[in-house]
């Protein structure tokens, strides 16, 4: 049984997305923080774990590309999933009843026309929408409601009140499947390897990245996704994390060479193959 390190408690984002990925029995370990799934895999060499990068609503979660540049796993694959929100309290309450509304800062964004209907209702921030309805459950906690999956509606027996509450349907958010260099291969899913994720430092000159955006784009490898960000302690030098595609592995692997020469620092983080379908499991 493969052990899966997840930020987030059981009926998590994270835990629906680790069960779409590898669909059989896991051993998931919640993590309060995404820190502290690198932490539970440096224990155990066999530990997976999985990470939301980006968000199609919210964008980037720009603390989680330094971690991955910091930390010594690497992305064996990804999961993109429909994120559709649950309003769900304890039995026997209806929507007038709620006086108070919990869940993670995201959630909350995401759900915001649905809560400007509730007048009122003071909006709480967690962690993590599963833990938030973990305890609403174990506190007994009436007049409070958590925005969570429906699968932690039921794993914490609360009552889905309202459901698909997130203001745009097309709602999804994209999870990196991680392992350390030795599981790569057994957790990266059969198929040919088409997407590569790597970081760099640029020169602070005029042209630096049109230059290794022409050379990528000589070799036929196709620039997926782009995220600049500031290199602590260094004004104005930023550090560029980038997503690939490619059909030919091999002109790659070259575009990859001939880019050494321009960027400094350079750092695959991970070869796997692009998750093409987006899941629609809006009861998830």
């Amino acid at each position: 049984m493969k052990r899966v390190a997840i930020q987030g408690g059981l009926g998590a984002y994270h835990d629906i997305a680790a069960h779409s990925y590898f669909s059989e029995e896991l051993s998931i370990v919640p993590c309060l923080t995404f820190k502290d799934i690198f932490s539970e895999a440096a224990k155990d060499e066999q530990t997976i774990g999985i990470m939301a990068i980006e968000n199609t609503i919210a964008g980037g979660l720009l603390p989680n590309h330094d971690l991955l540049k910091l930390n010594d796993l690497k992305i064996a694959g990804e999961q993109k999933l429909r994120i559709s929100h649950t309003l769900s309290a304890l039995p026997g309450q209806q929507l007038q009843d709620i006086k108070e509304v919990v869940s993670h800062p995201m959630a909350l964004m995401q759900c915001a026309d649905f809560l400007d209907t509730l007048p009122g209702v003071r909006l709480v921030e967690h962690e993590d929408t599963a833990l938030a309805a973990k305890e609403i459950s174990e506190n007994k906690t009436y007049g409070v409601a958590a925005i969570c999956s429906r699968p932690a509606a039921e794993i914490y027996n609360l009552e889905i009140i309202a459901s698909g509450i997130e203001t745009n349907k097309r709602n999804f958010t994209r999870f990196l499947i991680l392992a350390h260099e030795g599981m790569v291969a057994e957790v990266r899913k059969s198929g040919n390897i088409d997407k590569a994720s790597l970081v760099f430092v640029l020169p602070h000159t005029e042209g630096s990245l049109s230059q290794v955006l022409s050379v990528l784009s000589f070799y036929g490898v196709n620039l997926t996704r782009i995220q600049s960000l500031p290199i602590i302690g260094r004004e104005w030098e930023y550090q560029f994390y980038i997503d690939l595609a490619f059909a030919d592995y091999e002109r790659y692997k070259q575009s990859v060479k001939a880019i050494l020469p321009l960027v400094g620092q350079l750092k695959v983080l991970g070869e796997y193959a692009e998750h093409k379908q987006l899941e629609n499991n809006g009861k998830s």
